[in-house]
């Protein structure tokens, strides 16, 4: 996919994540451990052979360009092509992303690539975009769509765009996604068309004044754009709220899953840290958990999500959690159901009980005591 760029929009819907993004944006939020969110994004189009990528960025971005660096992890370190990042740094309500593609325009027109390929963070997966590619040239439609047939809408996926499709297959409109079926064919919000063709849209966009968004304008021209839609048949998982950020991690803690995204043919790629290996002391108990490198574990852990450099004290018991990097847990304390975010402090004797339908957050760098 060399004739292929790769634009990562973060205009996305942080509404429901509330305090994990207070200070970041949406697609840093740290995930699986020691991944965050954008990495699977920008794995998927490297291994994919894309070597030109840009990351649209609205404000809060101090962390994601402190974990994306130079693009070395993903082999994006590059004198010519490789990353580039553009911030929106303007709270105007009418500054969306078309406004942010329209003042880097020349990013797209340099780039002598005959496609783009549009897509967000928050969509976690592990995908090859060839075979995207090859199914949108075969079809010689305008746009393809990237969707996932579920079973379980009522339940997941809330606000995700839905397909409908015609007889011959084409996407004719894109609904929305309520819960009140569980059936439903996802959008990926995942678009592959022409680059001049791309240029064309965001520059009907900003003369007209009618969309504010790249994919509003898609949607709302189906009748003059021909769409065909590519159906992804991995695991998928959207990261739109803290519940689905809870529910990935814990899916991650099953093995068919975890082998799916995490495969050896398609890497996903992070950013590296030397870090000590996890010690685990004789009063440790660990049952089903991802633990990352750097902890120090003297108590009891259960299908939880362990960061970087954490310390669980002795006689502590936590099941069903997300404890992110550098946090600190002291003796004695009891977790359950809990999101504790970066930094936090949880002091010896404390208990801590979220449900599994709504996990207690702890606010990074947060004290929690008696």
């Amino acid at each position: 996919m060399k004739n292929c760029i790769g634009i990562i929009n973060l205009d996305e819907n942080e509404n429901r994540m509330g305090e994990l993004v207070v200070n970041r944006s949406l697609a840093s939020v740290p995930i699986a451990a020691r991944y965050r969110i954008i990495d699977f994004i920008l794995s998927n189009m490297t291994n994919s052979g894309i070597n030109c990528i840009g990351i649209f960025t609205k404000n809060k971005s101090r962390s994601l360009i402190d974990h994306l660096t130079n693009g070395r992890p993903w082999d994006l370190n590059r004198k010519k092509d490789g990353l580039k990042v553009f911030n929106f740094g303007n709270d105007e309500p009418v500054y969306d992303d078309v406004h942010n593609f329209a003042e880097n325009i020349q990013f797209l027109t340099h780039s002598r690539r005959e496609y783009v390929l549009l897509a967000p963070s928050y969509m976690i997966c592990n995908i090859d975009y060839n075979e995207v590619l090859e199914y949108h040239k075969s079809t010689g439609k305008d746009i393809t769509m990237v969707y996932k047939k579920v079973n379980n809408a009522d339940e997941a996926f809330g606000d995700c765009g839905v397909l409908n499709f015609d007889d011959s297959g084409s996407v004719i409109s894109v609904g929305e996604n309520i819960g009140k079926s569980p059936k439903a064919n996802i959008n990926m919000e995942m678009y592959i068309l022409k680059t001049e063709l791309f240029i064309n849209i965001v520059n009907e966009c900003v003369s007209s004044g009618m969309y504010r968004k790249v994919k509003e304008y898609i949607h709302n021209n189906l009748n003059t754009l021909t769409a065909s839609a590519y159906e992804f048949k991995g695991h998928l998982d959207c990261i739109n709220s803290i519940k689905a950020l809870y529910d990935s991690n814990v899916g991650f803690l099953n093995r068919k899953v975890n082998k799916e995204i995490f495969n050896d043919e398609r890497p996903i790629y992070t950013k590296t840290k030397d870090e000590a290996p996890t010690h685990y002391a004789d009063t440790s108990s660990v049952i089903n958990s991802i633990i990352a490198n750097g902890c120090r574990i003297e108590g009891t852990i259960e299908n939880c999500i362990i960061g970087r450099r954490v310390y669980i004290g002795k006689n502590t018991k936590l099941k069903d959690c997300i404890i992110m990097q550098n946090s600190r847990i002291g003796d004695d304390a009891v977790l359950d159901n809990v999101i504790a975010d970066k930094g936090s402090e949880i002091r010896s004797g404390e208990t801590l009980i979220g449900s599994v339908m709504y996990p207690l957050v702890i606010k990074k760098k947060s004290s929690i005591t008696k």
